[in-house]
């Protein structure tokens, strides 16, 4: 089995639930709020209906030998979604992500384990699994900006949290902000549920992640995995914070938000 395997099955997973939502959409729905407090729903369909379209584009670049699309590629694809009624971003979202899961369904194993895919910010090629898994993160964030406009109870796709936790336990510097810390620096020791990891969280400048329990933590969080990639995502705000989720000490829900506030 290659390592792309299980991130194209959760892709394909993530997006017949929400297209099985999205068809059912009003307009006045497309025009209501989101999870995402800048964009309407129909903004968020754009985004991810953009951006399916966009790596597509790229994914057959890879398996063509031709050169990936370029900025100017990229500006005109936005450019027509932005310039979409609401009603078109949701036709649109439903096509072209439904294009952009098949294509990676359509590859076989040997090219799900040699491809590589050319993305403008990486220095190489990148794998399929990697690439897969970057718009797996995307995708199922954003769906829960779609979901929760409606739901505030709404949680991350079960079957994607796996997959994305390995690269949210990653490196957080870069979507942290340890200036809301105001030099007060702390170790937390976190416990995921469903499924049950243990980390420990350093709130430092910059902040970080190790493996190895925390002798004396100042602070503890226990939080529902789905939640912890919300959290650290800037998509736990109280309305939207699940039961379940317990802090003790240095662990305070409103300080974590401030650190994780979004990008």
């Amino acid at each position: 089995m290659s390592n792309a395997d299980t991130v194209i099955t959760a892709l394909r997973n993530g997006h017949d639930g929400l297209a099985e939502l999205v068809e059912k959409f009003s307009d006045t729905d497309l025009a209501g709020p989101s999870g995402a407090t800048e964009w309407d729903i129909s903004q968020v369909l754009s985004h991810l209906g953009s951006g399916a379209e966009i790596m597509t584009a790229t994914v057959r670049a890879a398996l063509d030998g031709t050169p990936a699309p370029d900025g100017d590629f990229n500006q005109s694809v936005w450019d027509r979604w932005n310039a979409a009624s609401g009603r078109e971003r949701a036709d649109g979202f439903l096509e072209k992500n439904e294009s952009l899961t098949a294509l990676y369904e359509s590859l076989d194993s040997t090219q799900r384990d040699e491809l590589g895919i050319q993305l403008s910010w990486l220095p190489e090629p990148a794998e399929v699994a990697t690439v897969a898994r970057l718009r797996l993160n995307e995708f199922t964030l954003h769906a829960w900006d779609v979901r929760s406009g409606l739901d505030d109870k709404a949680t991350l796709d079960g079957q994607a949290v796996p997959e994305l936790l390995e690269s949210a336990l990653g490196n957080l510097s870069w979507i942290s902000k340890p200036a809301a810390l105001n030099g007060e620096y702390s170790v937390i020791q976190v416990t995921l549920t469903d499924p049950a990891k243990q980390l420990t969280l350093h709130l430092n400048d910059p902040v970080s992640i190790s493996f190895d329990p925390a002798s004396s933590p100042d602070g503890t969080l226990t939080v529902p995995a789905e939640a912890w990639l919300r959290l650290v995502s800037g998509r736990l705000a109280p309305q939207y914070t699940p039961d379940g989720v317990e802090s003790t000490g240095a662990a305070s829900l409103d300080t974590l938000r401030h650190v994780f506030a979004g990008y």
